[in-house]
């Protein structure tokens, strides 16, 4: 299945009626690979999530066109997630299968084995019975990569998936996000690193709550760009109220 473009229109995202993301409108193309790039506190976070179903909209639409939940893989941020529930690789990647299988319906040998297969593509076999509390960073974020391939959902969202990782760890890990452009996915991370978003990433949205640039990576993150996403966001005021359009 190829994934239709997603397209946002006049989107304002908010926390406690503060506004984190102003009036932004554009499109993410079908199998397009986009870096999502901003200061700290800029809205990706909050976008990534709206994207996916996940954070009220305050004004504006996301035009998913026939895309289910289910088609929608999201990554949060690994320091958000507890790794202290008693469970082991296999079973953390087993879950991929839910949104096809449905919550409460049991994962069959098949799914079982689709998992373990994903496991080994990762370099995580031999530590599938291993529980996720004993992981280092890296390992975990290997499990959660190995989830996404069982999923095998067309749109996938990362959010910030190269954080505290070894560099063999991340570069095995974009070598999987190569893959999956290469497949037709559509790809949005949060990313902070200029020079890789500059590498890998043919599209790119500079983000400062207001939105700065979408387009080609190279437009995008001009001198000029950056200038204006800094000086955008020394200007924040952190208890400004949302800002509607007139109907």
């Amino acid at each position: 299945m190829t994934p239709p473009a997603i397209a946002l229109r006049n989107v304002v995202l908010s926390h406690d009626r503060h506004p984190v993301v102003h009036h932004l409108s554009g499109s993410f193309a079908a199998g397009s690979l986009t870096a999502i790039v901003g200061p700290n506190g800029a809205g990706k976070t909050t976008l990534l999530r709206a994207i996916a179903g996940l954070h009220k909209l305050d004004e504006g639409t996301i035009d998913r066109g026939p895309l289910r939940p289910s088609d929608i893989s999201l990554l949060p941020q690994a320091s958000t997630l507890d790794r202290t529930f008693p469970l082991t690789c296999q079973d953390v990647v087993s879950l991929g299968h839910c949104g096809r299988a449905g919550a409460f319906r049991p994962i069959t040998r098949a799914m079982r084995e689709t998992a373990h297969d994903a496991l080994h593509q990762l370099g995580m076999g031999p530590a599938a019975d291993r529980p996720i509390g004993a992981l280092s960073a890296g390992q975990f974020q290997r499990i959660l990569f190995a989830r996404l391939l069982v999923q095998d959902a067309p749109v996938i969202l990362l959010d910030e998936p190269f954080t505290a990782l070894d560099n063999r760890t991340a570069a095995d890990l974009l070598a999987v996000i190569r893959a999956w452009h290469a497949a037709g996915k559509t790809v949005i991370a949060v990313l902070h690193d200029l020079d890789l978003i500059g590498r890998e990433f043919p599209e790119a949205l500079l983000l400062a709550r207001d939105p700065i640039a979408w387009g080609p990576t190279p437009i995008v993150l001009s001198p000029a760009n950056r200038l204006r996403a800094r000086m955008a966001s020394d200007a924040w005021i952190d208890d400004s109220k949302i800002c509607r359009t007139a109907a």
